[in-house]
């Protein structure tokens, strides 16, 4: 995703990560690599697997792999507003 012209509005970023999410629900190809899954979440997984088992996993949570991508601006979609 290419920097806005302006921010979006809290609308238009729901929109954005909910089409995302379900494109990665749906088996989409992510933007972020496993290992930067891995490194972002860390604590989530480790208090969830423990430390040996957080090392080999990952975050599956679509909703929250499409808002880390979008964080970065690393998701491809943008909108298109009409100025009235």
């Amino acid at each position: 995703m290419v920097e806005p012209v302006r921010p979006h509005t809290r609308f238009e970023k729901a929109r954005i990560i909910g089409a995302r999410a379900l494109q990665i629900s749906m088996g989409a190809p992510l933007y972020v690599t496993e290992q930067k899954l891995r490194e972002e979440f860390s604590e989530e997984l480790q208090a969830l697997y423990g430390v040996e088992e957080a090392k080999i996993r990952f975050v599956l949570d679509p909703l929250k792999i499409a808002l880390l991508e979008y964080e970065r601006n690393l998701i491809p979609i943008d909108v298109d507003p009409h100025d009235d």
